[in-house]
């Protein structure tokens, strides 16, 4: 047992090596390969090819309750902790209402086609609810809107199988660099669909998000997270409760600590994730490897009826076409692209898209229980 578990321990460890060595490489090749095979779904896949050699049942493994129990509160509350209800302050209201309206959209979708099924077509509805391929959609809703923290706690909240949410990954990142690429189109042309449809376009209110000089030091910052961590872990059994509290508990640091280290929070918060990723590599199964068809069909008319219901609303409240491509990114592109598609349109608007797309980290597990929630009441 013991030597299983050091042979795990040592290929995470190879999986973290690799991943944060690749994301630091500045090679153009290399930065191209990662838009379509992010590090995060490489941290997934390369323990499934490490594991093949040995004929161990890696899914049984308690380092899975140290993935569930552990590192993923971890990086719930060091991501939240970088959410501040001060920087909601500096956004329009709105860009706010439309984000908020986009999430909530993503969030029903699901259900709402899935139910459609029940009437179209019978036995793919069956194959949705009582195939389970209905938990492959949670993830997707937790990914667009809080990206990989929440995608990791739905996924593990419902058991989403290991196979079918590597494909959803798959998938998902496709989809999403499409996406990119058409909200980098539409703000580019932002501007003249403003005077097309005569929506008046203020003046940009430029505001930038305060450095941090006088923080916690990294140790006192981890020991913090840690003694916080653990010890929830030790009070609360309920999975769905203890994250729960590691988002509240995330959100105490980040607004009434005023030395709150939250550039170490967000780092640590990032390596949590890829830890959890690795570790849950160590299940997946390539032999497995399918998605129907119609679970396809299902996001691509998810996605347009979204892009739908966000025009409906820019044109409805006369919202500048470029808070579309801005709240659209900080939905499903999350802070490593939302702040790049505004740039390309105006750097000034950057702090913006960034608050909204901590916001959209801090909001996606919410989102994911609602969705929960709507496919329960169907089974």
């Amino acid at each position: 047992m013991m030597i299983d578990l050091l042979i795990t321990v040592v290929i995470v460890a190879i999986t973290l090596v690799a991943v944060i060595g690749i994301k630091a490489q500045n090679n153009r090749l290399v930065i191209r390969l990662l838009t379509w095979f992010p590090p995060i779904l490489f941290a997934y896949v390369v323990p499934a090819l490490l594991v093949l050699p040995f004929e161990i049942n890696f899914s049984q493994l308690v380092i899975h309750d140290f993935s569930k129990g552990i590192v993923i509160p971890l990086a719930i509350i060091s991501v939240m902790s970088t959410m501040t209800f001060r920087s909601l302050k500096m956004v329009w209201f709105k860009p706010l209402f439309l984000f908020v309206s986009g999430s909530f959209i993503i969030a029903i979708l699901p259900p709402l086609l899935v139910l459609a099924l029940k009437f179209l077509a019978k036995d793919t509805f069956l194959n949705f609810m009582e195939g389970a391929l209905w938990k492959g959609l949670v993830p997707v809703v937790g990914g667009w809107i809080g990206g990989s923290t929440s995608q990791i706690v739905l996924k593990e909240q419902i058991n989403t199988n290991e196979v079918l949410f590597l494909s959803v990954l798959v998938l998902d990142n496709i989809i999403v660099n499409l996406w990119t690429i058409g909200m980098f189109q539409l703000i580019a042309k932002s501007d003249r669909l403003n005077v097309f449809f005569k929506i008046n376009n203020p003046p940009i209110v430029a505001f930038t998000i305060a450095h941090q000089k006088d923080t916690y030091s990294k140790p006192i910052t981890l020991t913090i997270l840690l003694g916080l961590v653990f010890s929830s872990f030790l009070l609360i059994k309920s999975f769905i409760i203890l994250v729960l509290i590691s988002s509240a508990l995330g959100l105490l640091l980040g607004n009434f600590f005023s030395k709150w280290n939250q550039g170490f929070a967000m780092k640590l918060g990032e390596f949590c994730i890829v830890l959890v990723m690795a570790i849950l590599g160590l299940k997946l199964d390539f032999t497995q490897v399918n998605l129907p068809m119609s679970f396809t069909a299902i996001m691509l008319i998810w996605l347009a009826l979204h892009l739908v219901w966000i025009v409906l609303n820019t044109l409805i409240l006369k919202i500048p076409f470029q808070w579309l491509a801005i709240t659209s990114m900080a939905n499903l592109g999350g802070i490593s692209t939302a702040p790049a598609v505004t740039a390309s349109y105006d750097k000034k608007l950057m702090p913006h898209a960034m608050v909204l797309s901590i916001l959209s980290m801090a909001t996606g597990t919410i989102w994911g229980l609602l969705t929960i929630y709507l496919f329960q009441l169907m089974l």
